[in-house]
């Protein structure tokens, strides 16, 4: 048994029930049953999505053979979420389920991608209506939880992506632990997943950029609140079995000043090599980014850097898998040698309008990137080959919340992304305007 694996089913668990051996009192402790601790929640969810393909780029091809320069998805989501509380004793029992359904709202065959963003697809067909649903075991002891079955995951190297329509969720184990002061732990292994617009649980897993399938994919890592004020630090082992083994640190910290300014650093590393049978081919990449943010009352400036060492692009398994700062709207500045910086500014608009209103423009540009010595799984996947690639970015978002009344918690959001690209770097070049509105409400 490789060094990962020992560490995801064995080594982590032995590190969490000691965490949990150490604890004076936990969770279970306040547990109020099944029935009295449960909670059923509620997200309403409309999209509205156009692309605008230029110079010529098109994924498309429509009735006759012509080319289509647009694409346009609209579609409604319901997001159920339900979790029970926990039986009383020294373990607690309980179960959390989810169910999800999209309905498509007029989005035709002949003016959506080949490959849909948020409608369900069967063939060449377009679904009306589609959905799934899916549910998980849960154990708890002191602050110590295991769950089995479908859910989402959070953290750096295996992290459930919900930027679409749906979430994704994931079928295996994931056990967390918060009983050490300062310190919360989680290892686990998935086998399983569900994409975005899926219509059923249990797809084998997949490399976002290699297109290559896994059978489990295996982490353990945690998060720790430093004693230093305004720092913390986290860091995740994991193994995508027979594809790649993956390390991750990151830090955060925050230094207030006066006057209501403050001045925060993020650092997100990843290290990317192959293993087991290499499905994705030699991989051996060192990628990291640098965020340095001002803020001063309601205004916030930010400036990243990027980078990318290696011969491949930095590749994460299935969609939401990446927290380095330049991954973008449109693209995640990640490929081979791939150099970045981004430029951002945010202003919370509610002092000068009305309260919720928040906007945003970033500017990211990517140069550097050398896809000669990728592989082929990585060329023949991405259709990207050569050197001297080099790509820019522009994002605009204009967010509302509405802060009282019968509507309180409706969000509105607009953005804008413009996306212009070489012939090297492989994306394409398109125009984007993205509608959301979005209702989050508690049933009990």
């Amino acid at each position: 048994m490789t060094y990962f694996k020992w560490m995801a089913r064995s080594g982590g668990l032995a590190v969490l029930a000691v965490a949990a051996g150490h604890a004076q009192a936990g969770a279970q402790d306040e547990a109020k049953g099944l029935v009295e601790g449960a909670s059923l929640g509620m997200v309403n969810r409309m999209v509205y999505e156009q692309l605008d393909y230029r110079r010529g780029d098109s994924t498309r091809v429509v009735s006759g053979g012509a080319r289509s320069d647009k694409a346009a998805e609209a579609a409604y989501g319901l997001m159920l979420n339900f979790s029970s509380g926990y039986t009383q004793g020294l373990i607690g029992l309980g179960l959390d389920a989810h169910a999800y359904g999209g309905t498509n709202l007029g989005s035709e065959a002949d003016k959506v991608r080949s490959n849909p963003r948020y409608i369900a697809k069967d063939g060449s067909d377009l679904q009306d209506s589609f959905g799934r649903a899916g549910a998980a075991l849960k154990l708890r002891w002191s602050s110590t939880e295991l769950k089995v079955g479908e859910m989402r995951t959070k953290n750096p190297i295996f992290h459930s992506s919900d930027t679409r329509l749906l979430p994704e969720t994931n079928r295996g184990w994931l056990i967390s632990s918060n009983d050490i002061p300062q310190l919360s732990l989680q290892a686990g292994r998935f086998t399983g997943w569900a994409d975005r617009n899926a219509r059923k649980n249990g797809q084998p897993l997949l490399a976002n950029y290699a297109g290559v399938q896994g059978d489990a994919f295996s982490f353990a890592g945690g998060s720790w609140a430093t004693p230093w004020s305004g720092l913390s630090l986290s860091s995740y082992m994991g193994q995508y079995e027979d594809v790649w083994n993956t390390w991750y640190l990151g830090g955060f910290y925050k230094k207030a000043l006066a006057d209501k300014q403050s001045l925060s650093l993020s650092l997100n590393l990843y290290r990317n090599q192959d293993t087991g049978a290499a499905k994705a081919g030699k991989v051996d990449n060192l990628t990291w980014s640098l965020m340095a943010t001002y803020s001063a009352g309601m205004h916030q400036l930010g400036l990243g850097y990027q980078k990318v060492d290696g011969d491949t692009p930095f590749d994460y398994v299935n969609r939401g898998s990446i927290w380095l700062e330049n991954a973008m709207q449109l693209s995640d500045f990640n490929a081979p040698h791939e150099a970045s910086w981004q430029l951002k500014y945010e202003a919370d608009l509610g002092q000068w309008l009305t309260p919720g209103l928040r906007a945003g423009v970033a500017y990211t540009r990517g140069s550097g990137i050398d896809y000669s010595r990728a592989g082929s799984v990585y060329t023949n996947y991405l259709g990207a080959t050569g050197s001297g690639g080099r790509h820019w970015e522009r994002d605009m978002l204009l967010r509302y919340t509405v802060q009282q009344g019968q509507a309180k918690g409706l969000a509105l959001q607009l953005r804008y992304g413009v996306h212009r690209a070489n012939q090297t770097q492989g994306e394409l070049n398109v125009n984007q305007v993205r509608l959301l509105a979005e209702m989050p409400l508690q049933i009990f």
